[in-house]
């Protein structure tokens, strides 16, 4: 079989790929069609990728037909080279499709059929994707589904579970749009507690981790009246993601969701009720990955900012412990959130057996380091704050070299 040479004009700019739908923007390049909607719709660019010029804001993928009738020969050519000739595209699904469906699936023993076949639609492209979410009806209807208030003849019970779990799929399939969250907190005030029942009741991790997920998105659009009002319960479905360790992904979530909640001051306290403060500890003691690291940190950092947080964190065995480890051994950033949970203890919560057990694990060790390499100014002044708070305490502690000792301010 001969190598053969692919014309430079048949590869999009994105992928470096055989272009099986050629499009071509307004800046007049090409791409293949599932690239640029990727860039533009998934990857939120609103530039061109290979001019970099703004594109409207309704910018049309314009079908380039002769290109790909020029790629369709020229495989057909070199099929006995092994290129295989794509097949034409399929055509996006349309409103009176997706308005067809919403009415069967109102039929007996319907509604699951019905999320299926969407479910595939919306796996087909990001145009399938942007025109179900667009069309009117769908977004209630499959936030009904989940509530459970969408119940057709015969459909009960647990294939109204599956249901619910197909509709929340895709929910987040579909990466609904700022003003489609906004539309959904709108009208189904439920919504959150809909996603918060089946983090409780599923048996499902994918199920679970969409649930995450969806929260999340709709929290990042949540009036701040709504995240003043989470319940208790809220808080511990959330905690149970981190602790049953579902996925990466739920996890990254959970810690986004709790990070984003705990801004509000009277959700803090919730939020260690529901044990927060031991996972987070428990997950730091092995966790080795950089970035969730840093999440977890930053977590225990917010959480420290009351008082039942940092009681959590030095009556936790391994608190001080773990939490002292991570300075230096992660990155620049988990350094700057571990400094900073260490200043929180060490200035509204230095008891005596509190300041010696930081001698003990380390953590005042740690500190002196931070102060002799590059961790940051605004860190290294930091470290130096906490150990001339306590330097009375710490001067002649066993645990520290004569160098360290030395490195105390007067």
């Amino acid at each position: 079989m001969e190598a053969v040479e692919v014309p430079s004009y048949f590869l999009c700019p994105i992928s470096l790929q055989i272009m099986r739908d050629p499009v071509t923007l307004a800046t007049g390049i090409t791409y293949d069609r599932e690239s640029i909607e990727q860039w533009i719709f998934s990857g939120g660019h609103a530039t061109c990728p290979v001019t970099k010029q703004p594109l409207p804001d309704s910018s049309e993928l314009t079908p380039n037909h002769t290109l790909r009738r020029l790629i369709q020969a020229w495989c057909a050519a070199n099929a006995s080279n092994g290129i295989e000739r794509f097949p034409t595209p399929r055509p996006p699904v349309d409103r009176a499709q997706i308005t067809a469906l919403l009415e069967d699936a109102k039929l007996p023993h319907a509604l699951l059929p019905c999320l299926r076949k969407m479910k595939k639609l919306v796996a087909e492209s990001e145009r399938n994707k942007r025109s179900i979410e667009a069309a009117p009806g769908v977004l209630d209807f499959l936030a009904s589904v989940l509530s459970g208030s969408f119940e057709p003849p015969d459909d009960r019970g647990e294939g109204a579970s599956s249901a619910g779990d197909e509709a929340l799929n895709i929910l987040c399939s579909l990466q609904v749009s700022d003003r489609g969250l906004r539309r959904l907190l709108e009208r189904h005030e439920g919504i959150l507690d809909s996603l918060t029942s089946v983090l409780r009741r599923s048996n499902f991790d994918q199920s679970r981790a969409y649930a995450v997920l969806m929260i999340r998105s709709l929290l990042g659009v949540s009036p701040s009246s709504l995240l003043m009002n989470l319940k208790k319960e809220f808080f511990e479905v959330i905690v149970k993601v981190l602790r049953d360790r579902i996925s990466y992904q739920a996890m990254k979530a959970a810690l986004q969701v709790l990070y984003g909640v705990c801004s509000c001051r009277r959700n803090r306290a919730k939020a260690v009720g529901a044990g927060t403060v031991a996972v987070l500890i428990d997950l730091l003691l092995d966790e080795q990955e950089k970035r969730a690291c840093e999440m977890m940190l930053v977590v225990l950092e917010e959480l420290c900012g009351c008082a039942e947080g940092r009681t959590e964190i030095i009556g936790h065995a391994a608190g001080l412990a773990v939490v002292s480890k991570k300075i230096i051994r992660v990155s620049p950033e988990a350094s700057k959130r571990a400094v900073r949970v260490l200043y929180m203890v060490a200035l509204y919560a230095a008891s005596p057996t509190v300041l010696e057990e930081m001698a003990q694990v380390g953590a005042v060790a740690k500190l002196c380091l931070v102060m002799r390499m590059e961790s940051g100014k605004k860190v290294r002044e930091m470290a130096r704050e906490i150990l001339r708070m306590h330097s009375r305490v710490w001067r002649s502690s066993p645990c520290l070299s004569p160098e360290l000792r030395g490195m105390y301010p007067s």
